[in-house]
């Protein structure tokens, strides 16, 4: 039923995992001493400020993002103004989580909002790029049977893998290893990334292996 929605979901994803490989290897080729443990907080921009920039790009295209009602400029103007600023809002309400399961308030800040710009970039901004900056409709469909199309059970899976990834990748950080994955925060980058990286891979295919069960309400 929903087979080109699908197939234009893999191609997506299929692009914006590109994204993330190309922005971990070609900074190696221009930054001397690249790495993601050595240079994290670059690698970590890197991978945020592509996987931005790529979304947009990809969903505007496929035409994902829900039309405007309006079409005068200071419409659109006002639109994407909310967009930035929830964007924003949404790297201080990660930033907060973070403190509040137990990063450090003054110390590694820059680390810790730098994590929530990360997490904002593979959350948040598909909400906005599917749905717009419309907090009724986030809040509608990550409520229980909330999702009325693909592109919102997608959200669902992508966002819920991605903060589990984050939150499994807290787990090593108390080990006593002193290994340089354990330095905040790469492995809550790494985890938010993998998590990230195993939705993008696993929303299509649940989708596609239950497209006969599905069905939603009309919008």
């Amino acid at each position: 039923m929903w087979d080109h929605e699908i197939r234009a979901m893999a191609s997506t994803h299929a692009v914006i995992a590109a994204s993330v490989f190309m922005a971990t290897v070609v900074p190696a080729v221009f930054v001397q001493g690249f790495s993601v443990y050595g240079t994290h907080l670059l690698w970590l921009y890197s991978v945020s400020g592509t996987v931005t920039a790529v979304s947009v790009a990809v969903f505007w295209l496929l035409g994902i993002t829900p039309p405007t009602k309006k079409h005068t400029l200071g419409y659109k103007l006002s639109r994407l103004f909310r967009s930035c600023l929830y964007f924003f809002l949404s790297c201080l309400f990660f930033h907060t989580v973070v403190v509040l399961y137990g990063a450090p308030l003054i110390e590694s800040a820059l680390e810790t909002f730098s994590l929530a710009v990360l997490l904002t970039s593979l959350t948040t901004l598909r909400c906005l790029c599917v749905l717009g900056p419309n907090v009724q409709a986030w809040i509608r469909v990550f409520s229980r049977h909330g999702a009325m199309s693909v592109w919102d059970t997608c959200l669902q899976i992508t966002v819920t893998c991605t903060v589990v990834g984050a939150w499994v990748g807290a787990f090593p950080l108390p080990l006593d290893w002193d290994r340089p994955w354990q330095v905040w925060p790469v492995s809550c980058s790494l985890g938010a990334m993998i998590g990230f990286l195993t939705g993008l891979v696993a929303a299509p295919a649940w989708i596609h292996y239950h497209r006969k069960q599905l069905t939603y309400k009309c919008k």
